[in-house]
């Protein structure tokens, strides 16, 4: 067995660790949600914590970890009760990895044996492995949203179950549930957001004499694992014996009026939804308390539950960077800070004091101020700064867009953007099973099995089924694609600002594609050469980013912005071959760039119509003239247009149809 990294020689990382340690001491904060970049620590502390939990007492021989004390009526291995012998383990911790099946999580059931023997034969799967401990997912953000959903329910419900076909299995799984992400690959769906208690930032240490501790016990640990963790043992040992300590004081640490009133006026000043806010920092304050070595809870409690509890919980916009604006936190609580002195004295007094002050960093809230144009190279008004260098913009609020789709059905990952051939959805037919079975269609599998009853020797009211006559349900959901925006930043784009509704429609469908769970990349073109400003990517937050940092402004070499996005597809389908293409073109439709600009473009857009690529061109064309040039752009693709207007209206579900029709 591998010798887990020493969570005490973790390098900095405070919040991180403290974050961990408040969840060992009350399980019932809810589990932590770790966001940073790669190579932090994240997945080392979460590891090295689970050696320092206290073991757990389970009922001997029960697969399911049953509690002796309070073993789980509906438990498939019992019943307990009385409970017999048992035995103390350490806590475990289970990982889920990113392409675990659903019946790896939840179990499965034996479908033959169940339906020719009414013989619920299950094998657990990793929620009930993680009953009683804790429950780790790295990369949390990429989990598939079937998985997604079954956390969902056994952590709502404290309980898994497992369906097939009428016949089913429950017990109990309740689990600190731990997660790391790097946001640069996606974000995570907001109904899973909120079940983690907790959520810290972490990021490299900048500091130089840090970083050099990091690589020094690094190197150490390598070089031997177990001298390593020997040096660190009384460390160790301390840590754990305070954390047992915190949990034995946890029941006597009383939460006064006061604080709770301070609670209440924080979530309610940061705009969160539900009352799940209010009861997570009312357990993390009690935890920090516990922690200190206190019975009482104090303001200082009430102030890092909020940092830990409320940043992932606050109103906010799918595209702006989590976190506490600390200066209203300080004044939230300071404003509170008295009020049950004078409206509820009680017997016992208030529970707690003033806010603490913090140093002044809350998160600056900068904008970016607009430019007057200038004559660019196509004649038309540019962004200042005659290089072309960036031209920032306001963008305009985002809006709803109706749903474009790639015609035809995929295999692509699930998402909800295209239909797609997946392992949810609706059933659409049976086939036999390739490997394990996992999706039972009863009907087709007695129709298999029927003709074969009597030469089969039936005598019984049980249904003799063999291997063969299984069949697998096949099921249509949707998938999510590859949305590549190609965007012209030329000089004509930048004229009369229309650049900045270009960003707010482009912003816009990005906005969708979040919601849709679909990959994104950006192709811009300008000048003289078209540039991926973003290669396909999870992380919608990043175009996001590219799209407001955009340069504008030279002339229009539109061939190249498509030959550059067909280059893109061609790789990508190498790496994804199942995740099929949309290709969204913002343009006005004008070619300048080079010589024959026009027929070049033509030339390079057919490419995409021979390909098959499923394209929108958003025609950005304005004023009293229009040429339509985006319309015949649109028709050698073998796409359609739709103007910027058009975008919010009704008519894009004609436009859906138009795309599917053309590429029947």
């Amino acid at each position: 067995m591998t010798t887990p990294f020493p969570f005490t020689a973790v390098v900095g990382q405070d919040d991180l660790r403290l974050a961990l340690l408040l969840n060992a001491v009350s399980p019932a904060v809810g589990g932590v949600l770790v966001r940073g970049e790669k190579g932090t620590a994240k997945s080392t502390a979460v590891r090295a914590l689970s050696v320092l939990l206290p073991t757990v007492d389970v009922v001997a021989g029960c697969r399911f970890s049953c509690d002796p004390a309070a073993p789980d009526p509906a438990c498939p291995d019992g019943p307990h009760n009385p409970p017999g012998a048992f035995e103390s383990r350490p806590a475990r911790m289970v990982e889920l990895p990113v392409g675990a099946s659903e019946d790896r999580l939840v179990g499965a059931l034996d479908i033959e044996r169940a339906l020719a023997e009414g013989v619920k034969a299950f094998e657990p799967g990793l929620l009930a492995d993680a009953h009683r401990g804790i429950l780790y997912v790295d990369e949390v953000n990429l989990l598939h949203d079937h998985l997604v959903d079954l956390l969902l329910d056994a952590a709502a419900m404290g309980a898994s179950y497992v369906e097939r076909e009428g016949v089913s299995v429950r017990h109990a799984a309740k689990f600190l549930l731990v997660g790391t992400m790097n946001p640069e690959e996606g974000e995570l769906r907001p109904q899973l957001l909120d079940r983690f208690g907790l959520t810290v930032e972490v990021a490299a240490s900048r500091e130089p004499d840090q970083r050099v501790e990091v690589v020094r016990r690094r190197l150490a640990y390598d070089d031997d694992p177990a001298g390593f963790a020997t040096r660190w043992a009384g460390e160790e040992a301390a840590v754990r014996q305070r954390i047992v300590a915190a949990r034995a004081l946890l029941p006597s640490v009383r939460l006064g009026d006061g604080a709770l009133r301070q609670i209440a006026a924080t979530c309610a000043a940061f705009e969160v939804d539900g009352m799940r806010a209010d009861i997570v920092m009312a357990r993390t304050a009690t935890a920090l308390a516990a922690w200190a070595g206190r019975t009482e809870v104090l303001a200082e409690d009430v102030r890092q539950a909020a940092l830990l509890a409320l940043p992932h919980r606050r109103r906010r916009n799918p595209f702006d960077a989590p976190g506490l604006d600390e200066d209203k936190l300080d004044q939230t609580l300071e404003e509170f800070s008295g009020e049950s002195e004078d409206d509820d004295p009680g017997p016992d007094g208030p529970g707690g004091g003033g806010g603490q002050p913090a140093p002044d960093d809350g998160d600056p809230q900068g904008g970016d101020t607009g430019a007057r144009p200038e004559a660019g190279e196509d004649g038309e008004p540019q962004a200042s700064g005659g290089s072309g260098e960036q031209a920032p913009t306001r963008s305009a609020e985002p809006f709803r867009t109706k749903m474009l789709t790639v015609p035809g059905i995929g295999t692509g990952a699930a998402g909800r953007r295209s239909r797609a051939r997946t392992e949810h959805g609706r059933t659409t037919g049976a086939r036999r099973p390739r490997g394990a079975l996992t999706k039972l269609h009863l009907a087709a599998t007695v129709q298999a099995a029927a003709p074969h009853q009597r030469a089969r020797g039936r005598s019984g009211p049980g249904l003799v089924v063999r291997r063969d006559d299984l069949r697998q349900a096949t099921r249509e959901g949707r998938e999510g694609n590859l949305v590549l925006f190609l965007v012209d930043a030329s000089g004509s784009m930048a004229a009369r600002q229309r650049m900045s509704a270009v960003k707010g429609a482009v912003l816009s469908l990005l906005l969708d594609a979040y919601q849709r769970r679909d990959k994104v990349g950006l192709v811009t073109f300008r000048g003289a050469a078209a540039d991926v400003a973003l290669p396909p990517t999870s992380s919608v937050d990043a175009a996001a980013a590219r799209l407001e940092a955009l340069p504008t402004g030279g002339r229009t070499p539109l061939a190249a912005g498509l030959l550059k996005a067909h280059d893109v597809l061609r790789v990508e389908r190498l790496r994804d071959p199942a995740r099929r293409a949309l290709v969204v073109v913002v343009t006005d439709g004008r070619a300048t760039g080079g010589p024959e600009p026009v027929a070049l473009a033509g030339r390079a857009a057919r490419l995409f119509a021979a390909d098959g690529i499923a394209s929108v061109v958003v025609d950005c064309e304005s004023g009293p003239v229009r040429l339509g040039l985006a319309g015949q752009l649109a028709g050698e693709l073998g796409g359609t247009a739709v103007t910027l207007d058009e975008l919010r209206a009704d008519s894009i579900a004609g436009l859906v149809k138009d795309v599917q029709r053309r590429a029947a």
